[in-house]
């Protein structure tokens, strides 16, 4: 068991990280579950939370308190800022209405109003969230983003996605199967009235 618990704080410590790393379901493997009521390993836990489900104040909130801990890990905390900072992004991107003001961006990140086109672009680079950038309304309209975890929210939104897109498709071969039928008869009428 505690072979276990010492590779699940590895696979997290390791996933935070990583730079180019953005999702992962470590939460869900029951190894890193057990963290959680730890007494050694509860902050590790709490770390590898805060970048899947939480945003940039709950990390500095976190930092604040456990700096040593992080540094004992060799967690750079630049690097983490600037991991925390997308995966915030990408937060707003899914959780919002599809557009996501500036000023809300500047305020999230806790950057100025000069970076905030720099973090979406960053964020696109990272290919984490698909989006325009809409200056004149100071807007970021957002197409697609990418989950920071995929569990049973996430399946169930793929599930009634790609009902929707089964049932448009159908319709679209009904319609199509329908508009050929017509189009046969009409054909057929006018050879008729060739002959």
């Amino acid at each position: 068991m505690g072979e276990a618990k010492e590779e699940a704080v590895h696979a997290i410590i390791e996933f935070v990280k990583a730079p180019d790393m953005f999702q992962c379901d470590l939460l869900g493997l029951p190894a890193v579950g057990q963290l959680e009521k730890d007494a050694k390993y509860a902050l590790v836990y709490q770390l590898l939370n805060i970048f899947l489900t939480q945003r940039l104040d709950a990390y500095l909130e976190f930092q604040a308190g456990n700096s040593t801990l992080m540094k004992s890990y060799g967690l750079v905390h630049e690097d983490c800022i600037t991991k925390i900072r997308l995966m915030s992004l990408v937060d707003l991107g899914s959780n919002e209405s599809g557009q996501i003001p500036y000023d809300h961006i500047k305020d999230t990140l806790r950057i100025n109003d000069d970076e905030v086109e720099l973090w979406v672009v960053k964020a696109i680079t990272a290919k984490l969230i698909e989006c325009k950038m809409d200056q004149m309304n100071q807007v970021v309209i957002v197409s697609r983003c990418t989950e920071r975890i995929f569990g049973q929210h996430q399946w169930q939104s793929l599930r009634s996605k790609l009902a929707t897109w089964r049932g448009n498709v159908a319709s679209l071969i009904s319609t199509i199967q329908a508009n050929k039928v017509v189009e046969e008869g009409s054909q057929a009428m006018q050879g008729m009235a060739i002959r």
